[in-house]
């Protein structure tokens, strides 16, 4: 059973996600998110000594929600595309579902606005997207693809799947693409024209 300390915390950021949404950082009020969490200014300042810490404290959820997906381990007698358009299948269901997406886009949206937030939050996520850039390092050290930097290997097949399955949903509100599995295919097979030995 969740304490009650615990509770509260989870009510003021909960109030904080919906004041943020509404109203965006600037013009979000700090006793509005302690009214809509049905807590004291005192107590909401106990748990979160200001509203930067409490934005904070949301973009941290999100980071958190990413780095929770399982690392991928590279299977050396699977092939690499059918490892990677399986890591791929999960890193964009979790990308696109509905909670991390709505937080996704609050926080987002106040980067364009603030971009000491955006630094400070691009300072912290270094493994966002790690289960991907993890697997394709360990491909690139057991020899399956050819040698070079992880991570930036890893944005650069991201930045295609994304164009196709997570910025269409994000700026859009469209549903998931029918051929998603197509699209990872194929942009799955542009990375290995590039990277395979």
């Amino acid at each position: 059973m969740m304490k009650l300390t615990e509770k509260k915390r989870k009510d003021i950021l909960e109030a904080a996600i919906q004041e943020f949404r509404e109203q965006g950082f600037t013009a979000a009020r700090v006793n509005h998110i302690a009214e809509l969490a049905g807590v004291s200014k005192r107590t909401l300042y106990k748990h979160f000594e200001s509203k930067e810490v409490l934005f904070a404290a949301i973009t941290d959820i999100l980071m958190q929600e990413t780095a929770a997906l399982p690392k991928v381990e590279y299977q050396p007698d699977a092939p690499v595309k059918d490892q990677l358009i399986s890591a791929l299948r999960q890193y964009i269901a979790q990308l696109t579902g509905d909670d991390y997406m709505g937080l996704n886009r609050l926080v987002l949206s106040e980067f364009l606005r603030d971009q000491t937030l955006a630094r400070a939050f691009f300072a912290k996520s270094a493994a966002h997207d790690a289960p991907i850039s993890g697997l394709i390092g360990e491909a690139m050290s057991a020899g399956a693809l050819r040698r070079a930097n992880p991570t930036f290997a890893a944005n650069q097949l991201l930045a295609m799947v994304k164009n196709f399955l997570f910025w269409p949903k994000f700026l859009l509100g469209e549903p998931p693409a029918p051929e998603a599995d197509q699209i990872m295919s194929d942009c799955v097979d542009m990375f290995l024209a590039h990277y395979a030995k």
